[in-house]
C-alpha cells in the first residue's frame, strides 16, 4: 500500500471543494430519524461511483460499504445521517428548505467525513485489509445503530471507528479519551395512582399531584444518600402530566424523564432500583405506582488501543497542540455505543466553534465551522490507513 502520510492529502485538498457542497446540499434538504431515504439513496449512488460494494436498507434506511479484501481482519467507521424536528434560524443560503427539519446535530457533516473519507480510501491502489463504512439511521432515537447491528452490521469487523462534531471545541482541534466517553441512557415513565376527591377535603383522598411532587424531590434525595457519589447518577424529569380541573384532586399522574448513568454495572441495577424507592414513596402516603423503565443506549467505552492508534494519527496530522484529551466524560447519549458491545471500537470528539463560538447541539442557531470537514477526513482517513497496514503487516507474518 502506499506511504499514506504522502499521496492522500493532496487528494483531499482537490476533493474538498465538492465535498463542501455535498455538506451544503445535505444540510438544505434534511430528512427526520427513519426517513433518510434521498440521504441514503446519495450515499449508495457517491460510494458505487467509487468503486465500493454497497449494501442499501441495512437498518431500514442505512448503508454499508465494503472496500479491499472480503477475507481477513477488517475495520469500520460508522457516520450518522438522521436531522432533527428543529427550526433552522441561521439565514444561510443553503439552510433547510423542510420547516421545523435542521440538521442541527452535525449529521450532515458526518456523513460527509464518511464519503470523503470513501474517495481517498478507493484512490489507494490496494489495501492489505478489508474496510466497512456504516452510514447509520435514527441516531436521534437510539434505534438506527440496533437496527443496523440486527441486520448483520458488524459481522466480520475487527475494530470500529466513529465520530461526533464537539461546539465546545474549536475548528481545528479534535477531543480524544480512553474508557468512558458517553453515558448509559433511559427513557423513564412513572404512573402516580392515587385517590380523587374534592379540592375542598384533601384529607378524603390520595392527592397523586403532590404525592408525584415527593416522588421527584425524593428521588433526587435517594441518589444523593443511597448510591456512591463516586459513581454519577442523573434523574431529570421533562414532563409531568395530571389533573383535569381546578378544584379536584388528581387520582393519576404521569410523569416522564431521563436517567443517565456512566457506569454499565450500576446502570443494569437502577431500574429495579428505582421501581422499589417510587414504590415505597407512593405507598408511604397510601398510593401505588406503575413503574416502567427503556435503555436508549449503554455508555460508549473507547478501546484503550484504537483510542492510542487514533491520537497519534490526529498528532501526526494535526499537531500536538491540537489534540486534546477529554478530561471528562460526558452525561449524553450516543447509541454508538449499541456497536460496540460486539466489536472494539473508538469515537473522538470533533471541535467545530468558529472565531465567535457556535451555539450548542440541537438548536436552531447550531452552525460549525466548515474548515473541521477537511479536520475530521484526515483525522480518520490516517486512522484506518495506520490500522490497515498495522494488521496488514501482522496478517501477512502469519
Amino acid at each position: 500500500m502506499s506511504d499514506p502520510s504522502r499521496l492522500w492529502p493532496a487528494r483531499l485538498e482537490r476533493e474538498l471543494p465538492e465535498l463542501l457542497e455535498l455538506r451544503r446540499h445535505l444540510h438544505a434538504h434534511p430528512e427526520l430519524s427513519g426517513e433518510e431515504h434521498q440521504t441514503a439513496a446519495l450515499v449508495a449512488g457517491e460510494l458505487r461511483q467509487r468503486g465500493w460494494r454497497v449494501r442499501e436498507a441495512v437498518g431500514r434506511t442505512g448503508v454499508v460499504a465494503d472496500l479491499g479484501p472480503a477475507q481477513g481482519p477488517r475495520v469500520g467507521l460508522r457516520v450518522d445521517m438522521d436531522a432533527l424536528p428543529v427550526e433552522e434560524r441561521t439565514g444561510l443560503p443553503f439552510a433547510s428548505r423542510r420547516q421545523g427539519v435542521m440538521h442541527a446535530c452535525g449529521h450532515d457533516l458526518h456523513t460527509c467525513v464518511g464519503l470523503g473519507v470513501a474517495r481517498l480510501l478507493a484512490a489507494e491502489p490496494a489495501l492489505p485489509c478489508g474496510v466497512r463504512l456504516l452510514f447509520q439511521p435514527a441516531e436521534e432515537l437510539a434505534q438506527g445503530a440496533r437496527w443496523m447491528r440486527e441486520d448483520g452490521a458488524l459481522e466480520g469487523l475487527s475494530a470500529l471507528y466513529g465520530v461526533h462534531v464537539f461546539p465546545s471545541l474549536a475548528a481545528g482541534t479534535i477531543g480524544v479519551r480512553s474508557g468512558s466517553l458517553t453515558a448509559a441512557a433511559g427513557e423513564l415513565e412513572i404512573e402516580v395512582i392515587g385517590e380523587g376527591g374534592h379540592g375542598a377535603r384533601p384529607h378524603q383522598s390520595v392527592d397523586a399531584i403532590w404525592i408525584a411532587a415527593r416522588v421527584v424531590t425524593g428521588l433526587q434525595e435517594a441518589i444523593s444518600r443511597r448510591l456512591d457519589a463516586l459513581h454519577p447518577v442523573v434523574v431529570s424529569f421533562g414532563a409531568i402530566e395530571g389533573g383535569k380541573a381546578f378544584n379536584v384532586i388528581a387520582d393519576r399522574v404521569r410523569l416522564l424523564g431521563t436517567l443517565r448513568c456512566l457506569d454499565a454495572e450500576l446502570h443494569a441495577r437502577l431500574p429495579a432500583w428505582i421501581e422499589e424507592t417510587v414504590q415505597a414513596i407512593c405507598a408511604s402516603f397510601g398510593a401505588t405506582a406503575r413503574v416502567s423503565y427503556r435503555c436508549i443506549a449503554p455508555p460508549v467505552h473507547n478501546d484503550p488501543a484504537l483510542t492510542d492508534l487514533l491520537e497519534r494519527c490526529a498528532i501526526d496530522q494535526l499537531g500536538r497542540e491540537r489534540v486534546l484529551r477529554l478530561e471528562q466524560p460526558s452525561l449524553g447519549a450516543e447509541d454508538f455505543a449499541e456497536l460496540v458491545q460486539d466489536v472494539p471500537g473508538s469515537m473522538f470528539r470533533l471541535g467545530v466553534a468558529g472565531p465567535e463560538g457556535c451555539a450548542p447541539l440541537h438548536h436552531g442557531s447550531f452552525l460549525p465551522d466548515e474548515a473541521s470537514l477537511a479536520v475530521g477526513i484526515r483525522v480518520l482517513t490516517a486512522t484506518l490507513l495506520a490500522w490497515l497496514q498495522e494488521n496488514g503487516s501482522q496478517e501477512a507474518r502469519r
